[in-house]
């Protein structure tokens, strides 16, 4: 049987939830957006007019938690790359977004360029564990004027075929990013039926919608386009104290936003996507490799299968600035919780430093640990062929299996993983090799990608008319 890890009892997710919807009756939350409060006013809520606060009735909640759909695809580009919520699988989403870089060539740290952004951009283009796009570091080159943007999200797709998840950060690109959308991906039903696109919005804590990124998804309604909704408590500063109180936190703001998502358009899909983190006690900073953000996430994971839905779940942090031992280890254990509790989604390779530092090659390394907890998520096949007790009995005493067909069948079938990364020859070997690091090989294996991997291209047609769109802007911006 596959392997899963729980954290939280039946009954004490029950209280989670009903903790949570006694608080967002009584507390409420405050909504920063007048269109959002407009919503859930018309919905049913209390809506404060001076104070901005939002209290949810319970069946509020509780109906929009019955109207989300369980189950859909996030769409792609590429060919055979959906990804199917609810559907038993997992798929990374590479970390973001860093502001500062460890170059591979001279290993100094440095501010992200454009350059780097569309290196890493390819890379996880290129690499099978990664489905979902996140910007890993800086992306449009320039102010953000429209032009800037149209051409930015132009090169996203070009150069990233899967789906992509990303906030959209002004109301004024919204008209301009949904046709850029329409030309790669079909007219709006298309895009509604397949969703190659999703927004990543972020409620504040403690317990705030903000005005900026929910005005802008609600620009998006009527585009059935999936909501992956992602506060970011951390325990000791902007949650309580204690790991349960920060996970209820966390789900009182999902709560909150899912119901005002499906007050704006009734069954449009959402993702529960918050992130668990604790603060160092020692310097009241975000600790990025603290086991207790496992925990938490872990916990989080566990209350959106709770409630049926798609979860997006996150780990594999460090506080260290450069791939080692402490990197290795923090990653390593703040990944393999959350990855046991099985999400549909799991942010987090890539970046150093609390999310802050770029590192292509500590990239790769993620992806090897990545595998090897999948790995163990897959546990123990029971089939009735596996059991191999014939085997054992022709075999007999002091005989080996290597020969055996079904050891054969083992490997190719992924009975066991096969390490693309680390020392795994004799000792001798290693050293006539020159005593290579990981570092060093992971390395080497990013320029070789890099070297090798051609992005899906486009049609001539949609080039011309991505070509028409880029023009307009700039015609328009220069009035």
């Amino acid at each position: 049987m596959e392997t899963h890890i729980r954290v939280l009892s039946d009954e004490e997710r029950h209280k989670v939830h009903d903790t949570s919807l006694k608080i967002l009756a009584n507390t409420g939350v405050r909504v920063d957006s007048a269109r959002g409060r407009a919503l859930l006013k018309t919905a049913g809520a209390d809506v404060s007019k001076n104070s901005h606060i939002v209290r949810f009735p319970r069946h509020l909640v509780e109906d929009a938690l019955h109207q989300v759909p369980k189950k859909y695809s996030l769409g792609a580009r590429r060919p055979g790359w959906s990804l199917t919520m609810n559907d038993g699988e997992c798929s990374l989403v590479a970390d973001g977004a860093g502001v500062t870089v460890i170059d591979r060539d001279s290993g100094q740290y440095r501010p992200t360029t454009y350059q780097d952004w569309l290196e890493a951009t390819r890379l996880i283009d290129a690499l099978d564990e990664i489905g979902v796009y996140w910007t890993m570091t800086q992306g449009p080159e320039g102010t953000g004027t429209i032009p800037e943007m149209v051409n930015f999200w132009q090169n996203l797709f070009r150069n990233f075929s899967k789906h992509v998840q990303e906030p959209i950060t002004k109301l004024e690109y919204v008209p301009w990013f949904l046709e850029v959308l329409q030309v790669i991906f079909g007219d709006r039903e298309t895009i509604r039926s397949t969703h190659p696109y999703s927004f990543l919005v972020c409620p504040q804590s403690p317990l705030v919608i903000d005005k900026q990124y929910t005005d802008v998804y609600l620009e998006l309604i009527g585009w059935d386009i999936p909501a992956a909704i992602m506060p970011m408590p951390l325990m000791g500063g902007t949650a309580p104290g204690n790991k349960i109180s920060t996970v209820v936190l966390g789900n009182c703001e999902t709560l909150a936003m899912l119901t005002l998502a499906q007050a704006a358009e009734p069954g449009v899909p959402v993702i529960y996507a918050p992130v668990l983190a604790v603060i160092n006690p020692r310097t009241g900073l975000y600790s990025g490799g603290a086991i207790e953000n496992a925990v938490m996430n872990t916990a989080a994971i566990e209350m959106a299968r709770y409630y049926g839905l798609p979860a997006e779940g996150s780990g594999g942090g460090t506080d260290h600035y450069t791939p080692g031992i402490q990197a290795g280890y923090e990653r390593a254990l703040t990944a393999i919780m959350p990855v046991l509790s099985w999400p549909d989604l799991f942010v987090g390779p890539g970046l150093l430093g609390s999310s802050m530092i770029l590192s292509l090659e500590q990239l790769l390394i993620d992806i090897e640990i990545f595998r090897m907890n999948r790995q163990a998520h897959l546990g123990i096949n029971t089939a009735e062929d596996k059991w191999l007790d014939e085997v054992i009995e022709r075999v007999g005493q002091a005989g080996n299996y290597l020969a055996e067909r079904s050891t054969v069948q083992g490997i190719r079938s992924g009975g066991w993983l096969v390490e693309r990364l680390g020392v795994h020859v004799p000792f001798n070997t290693w050293k006539d090799a020159g005593r290579p690091s990981l570092r060093d090989e992971a390395r080497q294996e990013v320029d070789s990608i890099l070297a090798a991997h051609k992005p899906l291209p486009f049609s001539a047609e949609v080039e011309r008319e991505l070509e028409r769109i880029l023009n307009k802007a700039k015609a328009a911006a220069d009035g």
